[in-house]
C-alpha cells in the first residue's frame, strides 16, 4: 500500500494514476472530495495540519509520498507517525533549488516551505529519496496562457530568462519509480526537462506547436509587476519573482540527465508538453483574432 498526499494537484494526480495504471494499492489524501480519482482508489481526507488526523490512513502502508505543500510544517510529526505505523520508504517532492537562500525562492511567500519539509524526510529514520523538481511546465499557462488565447502578441519580463520545466507526467513517472524500487534510497536527485528555454523560446515554441506565430514583446519588470498585482497576486511572492528573473536573465537553465538515468528514456520536451495541454492555449472565441 502506498499512501499519496496532495494527491490531487499538479503532481499528485498523474501519481496516482500511473500508480493504479500498474495495479498497486494506493490510498489517495486530499484536503476535500472535490478532486476525483481513478476507480478503485481509496480516498482519505484529512487536514494535515493537523496530522494526527491521518493516524488510521498510515495503517497497513508501506510506503509514503510526502508534498511539501500538502505537509507543511507537520511533516516531522506525520514522519515520527508513519514509523510508528510500520512505513518501510519516504519519497519527498522538493525543488531544484531548494538550498538557495530563503529570499532567492519565490514560492516561500506562496507559503511553500520544501527545505523543512526535505530536512524532515531526511532527517527521519526512514530510508528516503528526495525528488528535487525544477519548474513545472504547467506554470507556462499562468504566465502565457490568456494572452496566447487572446491574440499573437505576448508581453512579459525578461525574455532572456530561462527555465528547463518538467513534464508533471514525467515527474510522476521518477517519483513512481522512487516509490515502487529502492535504487534510488538516500539520494537527492534533481530532475529537470530536457531544454533550458527562454520565456521568448517558450512562446516561439508554443506558437509552432498551436501553428501560430506568436510575438514575444519584453516589457519592464516594474510594468509586469503592477500587472501581476493587479490581477490578485500576492506582492510579496510577485516582488521576489522579478528579483528572482533578474538574478538569472541571461543565463541557461541546469538541465539535469536524471529523468532519462531512471526512467530508460529521454524526458518529455517543453513541445511534448505543449501538446498535451493545448486546450489551455486556444483562442477565445469571443476575442478578436
Amino acid at each position: 500500500m502506498i499512501l499519496i498526499t496532495g494527491a490531487t494537484g499538479t503532481v499528485g494526480r498523474p501519481l496516482v494514476e500511473l500508480l493504479k495504471s500498474r495495479e498497486i494499492t494506493v490510498r489517495a489524501v486530499s484536503r476535500s472530495a472535490d478532486g476525483a480519482l481513478p476507480a478503485g482508489v481509496e480516498p482519505v481526507i484529512a487536514d494535515l495540519a493537523r496530522p494526527e488526523s491521518l493516524a488510521p490512513a498510515l495503517e497497513g502502508v508501506s510506503t509514503l509520498f510526502v508534498h511539501p505543500r500538502a505537509v507543511g510544517e507537520s511533516a516531522g510529526k506525520l514522519l515520527a507517525m508513519a514509523a510508528e505505523q510500520g512505513v518501510r520508504r519516504v519519497v519527498v517532492l522538493s525543488a531544484i533549488n531548494v538550498d538557495d537562500d530563503p529570499a532567492y525562492q519565490p514560492s516561500r511567500q506562496n507559503g511553500d516551505r520544501n527545505k523543512e519539509v526535505e530536512d524532515a524526510v531526511t532527517g527521519s529514520e526512514l530510508p528516503w529519496v528526495a525528488v528535487r523538481s525544477s519548474t513545472f511546465a504547467v506554470n507556462a499557462i499562468g504566465m502565457f496562457g490568456a494572452q496566447v488565447r487572446a491574440g499573437d502578441v505576448v508581453r512579459g519580463p525578461y525574455a532572456n530568462f530561462a527555465e528547463s520545466s518538467i513534464h508533471e507526467a514525467d515527474l510522476a513517472a521518477v517519483i513512481a519509480h522512487a516509490l515502487l524500487h529502492d535504487d534510488l534510497d538516500g539520494r537527492r536527485i534533481p530532475v529537470t526537462g530536457p531544454q533550458s528555454l527562454t520565456h521568448e523560446e517558450q512562446v516561439a515554441v508554443i506558437g509552432t506547436v498551436l501553428g501560430r506565430s506568436l510575438t514575444f514583446v519584453e516589457v519592464p519588470a516594474e510594468a509586469a509587476a503592477e500587472g501581476l498585482v493587479a490581477r490578485g497576486i500576492p506582492g510579496a511572492f510577485v516582488t521576489a519573482l522579478m528579483a528572482r528573473y533578474a538574478r538569472g536573465a541571461g543565463q541557461p537553465a541546469e538541465v539535469t540527465d536524471q529523468v532519462e538515468r531512471i526512467l530508460g528514456r529521454p524526458a518529455r520536451t517543453f513541445a511534448d508538453w505543449v501538446g498535451d495541454h493545448t486546450h489551455a492555449f486556444l483562442r477565445d472565441t469571443a476575442s478578436p483574432a
